[in-house]
Protein backbone atom coordinates (compact mmCIF):
# COMPACT_ATOMS: atom_id res chain seq x y z
CA UNK A 1 0.00 0.00 0.00
CA UNK A 2 1.63 3.41 -1.15
CA UNK A 3 1.71 6.36 0.94
CA UNK A 4 -0.16 8.15 -0.91
CA UNK A 5 -3.04 5.38 -1.71
CA UNK A 6 -6.46 6.40 0.39
CA UNK A 7 -5.91 3.53 2.49
CA UNK A 8 -4.96 2.40 6.27
CA UNK A 9 -1.34 3.78 6.92
CA UNK A 10 -2.40 7.18 5.46
CA UNK A 11 -5.45 6.90 7.63
CA UNK A 12 -3.57 6.25 10.80
CA UNK A 13 -1.46 9.15 9.95
CA UNK A 14 -4.25 11.48 8.99
CA UNK A 15 -6.06 10.38 12.19
CA UNK A 16 -2.68 11.39 14.09
CA UNK A 17 -2.51 14.87 12.34
CA UNK A 18 -6.18 15.16 12.97
CA UNK A 19 -6.11 14.51 16.22
CA UNK A 20 -3.41 16.56 17.78
CA UNK A 21 -4.29 19.87 15.56
CA UNK A 22 -8.40 20.17 15.90
CA UNK A 23 -8.59 21.99 19.21
CA UNK A 24 -5.20 24.18 18.76
CA UNK A 25 -5.34 27.13 17.05
CA UNK A 26 -3.38 26.01 13.77
CA UNK A 27 -5.73 24.86 11.68
CA UNK A 28 -6.22 20.68 11.38
CA UNK A 29 -7.96 21.16 7.81
CA UNK A 30 -5.02 23.36 7.00
CA UNK A 31 -2.56 20.59 8.32
CA UNK A 32 -4.09 17.68 6.45
CA UNK A 33 -4.07 19.40 3.49
CA UNK A 34 -0.51 20.56 3.89
CA UNK A 35 0.47 16.56 4.58
CA UNK A 36 -1.55 15.36 1.92
CA UNK A 37 0.02 17.24 -0.52
CA UNK A 38 3.47 16.20 0.94
CA UNK A 39 2.66 12.35 0.65
CA UNK A 40 0.85 13.19 -3.04
CA UNK A 41 -2.41 13.21 -1.80
CA UNK A 42 -4.76 15.17 -3.20
CA UNK A 43 -7.95 15.26 -5.13
CA UNK A 44 -11.65 14.36 -4.36
CA UNK A 45 -11.14 11.37 -2.28
CA UNK A 46 -8.06 13.73 -0.03
CA UNK A 47 -10.65 16.58 0.61
CA UNK A 48 -13.31 14.20 1.36
CA UNK A 49 -11.13 12.07 3.98
CA UNK A 50 -9.76 15.61 5.54
CA UNK A 51 -13.00 16.85 6.24
CA UNK A 52 -14.80 13.57 7.51
CA UNK A 53 -11.91 12.40 9.74
CA UNK A 54 -12.69 15.00 11.98
CA UNK A 55 -15.81 13.11 13.47
CA UNK A 56 -12.96 11.15 15.46
CA UNK A 57 -12.01 14.10 16.87
CA UNK A 58 -15.31 15.64 17.83
CA UNK A 59 -16.15 12.39 19.40
CA UNK A 60 -13.77 13.03 21.64
CA UNK A 61 -15.10 16.36 23.25
CA UNK A 62 -18.56 14.50 23.84
CA UNK A 63 -16.81 11.64 26.10
CA UNK A 64 -14.24 14.05 27.53
CA UNK A 65 -16.87 16.80 28.53
CA UNK A 66 -19.68 13.99 29.03
CA UNK A 67 -20.78 15.00 32.42
CA UNK A 68 -20.92 18.33 31.66
CA UNK A 69 -22.49 17.81 28.85
CA UNK A 70 -25.05 15.71 30.51
CA UNK A 71 -25.65 18.62 33.14
CA UNK A 72 -26.08 21.15 30.40
CA UNK A 73 -28.42 19.43 28.40
CA UNK A 74 -30.48 18.33 31.39
CA UNK A 75 -30.57 21.80 33.40
CA UNK A 76 -31.58 23.27 29.61
CA UNK A 77 -34.78 20.53 29.74
CA UNK A 78 -36.11 21.62 33.42
CA UNK A 79 -35.56 25.25 32.68
CA UNK A 80 -37.51 25.73 29.30
CA UNK A 81 -40.64 24.57 31.51
CA UNK A 82 -39.88 27.55 33.41
CA UNK A 83 -38.90 29.63 30.83
CA UNK A 84 -42.81 28.81 29.28
CA UNK A 85 -44.59 30.16 32.61
CA UNK A 86 -42.37 33.04 32.57
CA UNK A 87 -43.63 33.91 29.24
CA UNK A 88 -47.13 34.65 31.27
CA UNK A 89 -45.52 36.30 34.13
CA UNK A 90 -46.29 39.97 34.46
CA UNK A 91 -43.24 41.03 36.86
CA UNK A 92 -41.53 41.77 33.96
CA UNK A 93 -43.04 44.83 31.90
CA UNK A 94 -41.49 44.37 28.86
CA UNK A 95 -40.48 41.65 26.59
CA UNK A 96 -36.42 42.75 27.04
CA UNK A 97 -37.15 42.90 30.51
CA UNK A 98 -38.23 39.39 30.36
CA UNK A 99 -35.27 38.56 28.52
CA UNK A 100 -32.60 39.70 30.60
CA UNK A 101 -34.49 37.93 33.35
CA UNK A 102 -34.67 34.70 31.91
CA UNK A 103 -30.90 35.08 31.11
CA UNK A 104 -30.23 35.14 34.82
CA UNK A 105 -32.29 32.45 35.24
CA UNK A 106 -32.44 29.79 32.55
CA UNK A 107 -28.51 29.61 32.46
CA UNK A 108 -28.44 26.09 31.07
CA UNK A 109 -31.51 26.89 28.39
CA UNK A 110 -29.96 30.32 27.46
CA UNK A 111 -26.41 27.87 26.87
CA UNK A 112 -27.60 25.29 24.47
CA UNK A 113 -29.78 28.44 22.84
CA UNK A 114 -26.49 30.73 22.34
CA UNK A 115 -25.08 27.34 21.38
CA UNK A 116 -27.49 27.48 18.27
CA UNK A 117 -26.67 31.19 17.33
CA UNK A 118 -23.04 30.69 17.09
CA UNK A 119 -23.41 27.66 14.76
CA UNK A 120 -25.39 29.59 12.11
CA UNK A 121 -23.54 31.78 10.71
CA UNK A 122 -20.82 29.73 9.94
CA UNK A 123 -23.67 27.20 8.51
CA UNK A 124 -24.94 29.21 6.40
CA UNK A 125 -21.90 30.79 4.88
CA UNK A 126 -20.61 27.10 4.71
CA UNK A 127 -23.90 25.49 2.98
CA UNK A 128 -23.45 28.56 0.14
CA UNK A 129 -19.58 28.39 -0.26
CA UNK A 130 -18.51 25.13 0.56
CA UNK A 131 -18.25 23.85 -3.05
CA UNK A 132 -16.13 27.09 -4.08
CA UNK A 133 -13.62 26.37 -1.30
CA UNK A 134 -13.28 23.12 -1.07
CA UNK A 135 -12.48 23.40 -4.78
CA UNK A 136 -10.31 26.64 -4.55
CA UNK A 137 -8.32 27.02 -1.26
CA UNK A 138 -7.81 23.52 -0.52
CA UNK A 139 -4.34 24.56 -1.78
CA UNK A 140 -1.00 24.78 0.27
CA UNK A 141 -0.72 28.79 -0.78
CA UNK A 142 -4.25 29.38 0.76
CA UNK A 143 -2.70 27.66 3.90
CA UNK A 144 0.47 29.38 4.01
CA UNK A 145 -0.93 32.74 3.70
CA UNK A 146 -3.85 32.09 6.33
CA UNK A 147 -1.17 30.79 8.75
CA UNK A 148 0.34 33.70 9.03
CA UNK A 149 -2.46 36.13 9.17
CA UNK A 150 -4.10 34.32 11.88
CA UNK A 151 -0.88 34.32 13.87
CA UNK A 152 -0.58 37.79 13.21
CA UNK A 153 -4.19 38.82 14.59
CA UNK A 154 -3.68 36.15 17.54
CA UNK A 155 -0.59 38.17 18.63
CA UNK A 156 -2.62 41.81 18.13
CA UNK A 157 -5.67 40.26 20.63
CA UNK A 158 -2.84 38.74 23.18
CA UNK A 159 -1.30 42.05 23.00
CA UNK A 160 -4.73 43.94 23.42
CA UNK A 161 -6.25 44.30 27.08
CA UNK A 162 -9.50 42.94 27.61
CA UNK A 163 -11.68 42.68 30.47
CA UNK A 164 -13.42 39.48 30.96
CA UNK A 165 -17.10 39.39 31.81
CA UNK A 166 -17.80 35.91 31.55
CA UNK A 167 -15.64 33.71 33.40
CA UNK A 168 -17.70 30.44 33.49
CA UNK A 169 -19.63 28.81 30.39
CA UNK A 170 -22.98 29.65 32.08
CA UNK A 171 -22.39 32.92 31.52
CA UNK A 172 -21.65 33.12 28.20
CA UNK A 173 -24.51 35.51 26.72
CA UNK A 174 -26.10 35.29 23.66
CA UNK A 175 -25.10 38.63 21.88
CA UNK A 176 -21.44 37.36 22.93
CA UNK A 177 -22.20 33.56 21.32
CA UNK A 178 -23.31 35.49 18.18
CA UNK A 179 -20.21 37.39 17.98
CA UNK A 180 -18.36 33.99 18.39
CA UNK A 181 -20.35 32.54 15.97
CA UNK A 182 -19.29 35.35 13.18
CA UNK A 183 -16.24 34.91 14.37
CA UNK A 184 -15.84 30.88 13.14
CA UNK A 185 -16.88 32.04 9.81
CA UNK A 186 -13.18 32.74 9.37
CA UNK A 187 -12.32 29.09 9.61
CA UNK A 188 -14.33 28.44 6.38
CA UNK A 189 -10.90 29.06 4.71
CA UNK A 190 -8.36 26.61 5.52
CA UNK A 191 -5.76 27.60 7.81
CA UNK A 192 -7.80 30.26 9.51
CA UNK A 193 -8.34 27.29 12.14
CA UNK A 194 -11.81 26.70 13.54
CA UNK A 195 -10.74 26.43 17.32
CA UNK A 196 -8.45 29.53 17.00
CA UNK A 197 -11.26 31.41 15.71
CA UNK A 198 -13.61 30.92 17.97
CA UNK A 199 -11.07 31.22 20.60
CA UNK A 200 -9.98 34.78 19.72
CA UNK A 201 -14.04 36.05 19.04
CA UNK A 202 -14.63 34.68 22.88
CA UNK A 203 -11.19 36.69 24.18
CA UNK A 204 -13.05 39.94 21.72
CA UNK A 205 -16.51 39.17 23.22
CA UNK A 206 -14.92 39.31 26.66
CA UNK A 207 -14.41 35.37 27.94
CA UNK A 208 -11.58 34.03 30.49
CA UNK A 209 -9.28 32.85 27.86
CA UNK A 210 -10.14 29.34 29.37
CA UNK A 211 -13.99 29.44 29.22
CA UNK A 212 -13.36 30.64 25.27
CA UNK A 213 -11.41 27.64 24.66
CA UNK A 214 -13.93 25.24 26.27
CA UNK A 215 -16.62 26.92 24.72
CA UNK A 216 -14.91 26.40 21.62
CA UNK A 217 -14.93 22.84 21.70
CA UNK A 218 -18.83 23.11 23.06
CA UNK A 219 -19.23 24.87 19.59
CA UNK A 220 -16.93 21.94 17.40
CA UNK A 221 -19.51 19.90 18.36
CA UNK A 222 -22.63 21.25 15.89
CA UNK A 223 -20.25 22.26 13.85
CA UNK A 224 -18.04 19.86 12.84
CA UNK A 225 -20.99 17.10 13.32
CA UNK A 226 -23.10 18.55 10.65
CA UNK A 227 -20.11 19.31 8.19
CA UNK A 228 -18.66 15.52 8.75
CA UNK A 229 -21.80 13.98 8.21
CA UNK A 230 -22.83 16.36 5.42
CA UNK A 231 -19.31 15.55 3.37
CA UNK A 232 -19.50 12.09 4.47
CA UNK A 233 -23.10 11.31 3.05
CA UNK A 234 -21.69 13.54 -0.08
CA UNK A 235 -18.76 11.07 -0.39
CA UNK A 236 -20.60 7.85 -0.24
CA UNK A 237 -20.29 7.79 -4.43
CA UNK A 238 -16.17 8.46 -3.56
CA UNK A 239 -15.04 5.94 -1.28
CA UNK A 240 -15.43 1.82 -1.77
CA UNK A 241 -16.46 -0.18 1.25
CA UNK A 242 -12.56 -0.88 1.55
CA UNK A 243 -12.19 3.42 1.84
CA UNK A 244 -15.04 3.73 4.57
CA UNK A 245 -13.03 1.31 6.91
CA UNK A 246 -9.84 3.22 6.73
CA UNK A 247 -11.92 6.58 7.38
CA UNK A 248 -13.22 4.42 10.10
CA UNK A 249 -9.90 3.60 11.67
CA UNK A 250 -8.63 6.99 10.97
CA UNK A 251 -11.36 8.51 13.43
CA UNK A 252 -10.28 5.90 15.86
CA UNK A 253 -6.65 7.21 16.30
CA UNK A 254 -8.17 11.19 15.84
CA UNK A 255 -10.07 10.09 18.70
CA UNK A 256 -7.22 9.18 20.81
CA UNK A 257 -4.92 11.68 20.28
CA UNK A 258 -7.53 14.54 20.44
CA UNK A 259 -8.69 12.96 23.92
CA UNK A 260 -5.61 13.31 25.46
CA UNK A 261 -4.67 17.11 23.68
CA UNK A 262 -8.04 18.26 25.36
CA UNK A 263 -6.82 17.61 28.55
CA UNK A 264 -3.35 18.95 28.14
CA UNK A 265 -4.70 22.40 25.60
CA UNK A 266 -7.37 23.24 28.66
CA UNK A 267 -4.38 22.63 31.29
CA UNK A 268 -2.44 25.06 29.02
CA UNK A 269 -4.25 27.96 28.58
CA UNK A 270 -4.78 28.45 32.44
CA UNK A 271 -1.17 29.15 32.57
CA UNK A 272 -0.13 30.36 29.09
CA UNK A 273 -1.40 33.19 26.49
CA UNK A 274 -1.64 31.34 22.52
CA UNK A 275 1.44 33.26 21.58
CA UNK A 276 3.41 29.80 21.06
CA UNK A 277 1.02 28.95 18.63
CA UNK A 278 0.62 32.24 16.40
CA UNK A 279 4.91 32.00 16.16
CA UNK A 280 3.74 28.05 15.05
CA UNK A 281 2.06 29.87 12.86
CA UNK A 282 4.00 32.39 11.05
CA UNK A 283 6.93 29.98 10.81
CA UNK A 284 4.62 27.39 9.03
CA UNK A 285 3.45 29.78 6.74
CA UNK A 286 6.62 31.29 5.71
CA UNK A 287 8.34 27.75 5.29
CA UNK A 288 5.26 26.58 2.96
CA UNK A 289 6.05 30.00 1.34
CA UNK A 290 8.99 29.04 0.74
CA UNK A 291 8.44 25.28 -0.12
CA UNK A 292 5.86 25.60 -2.59
CA UNK A 293 6.97 28.84 -4.17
Amino acid sequence: MLVNEWGPVLAVILGIVEGLTEFLPVSSTGHLILVGYALGFTGDVAANAEISIQLGAILAVIVFEREKIGRLVSGAWQEQARFRSSLHDTQHPTWAACFHASIQTHPNLWFMLGLGIAFLPAALVGLAAHGWIKSHLFTPHTVAATSILGGIVILIVEATAKTSRAMSLDQVSPKQAFWIGLAQCASLIPGMSRSGSTIIGGLLAGLDRKVATEYSFFLALPTIIAATVYETWKARGTFTDQDFLALGLGMIISFLVAWAVIAAFLTYVQRHTLRVFAYYRIILGVAVLLIFR
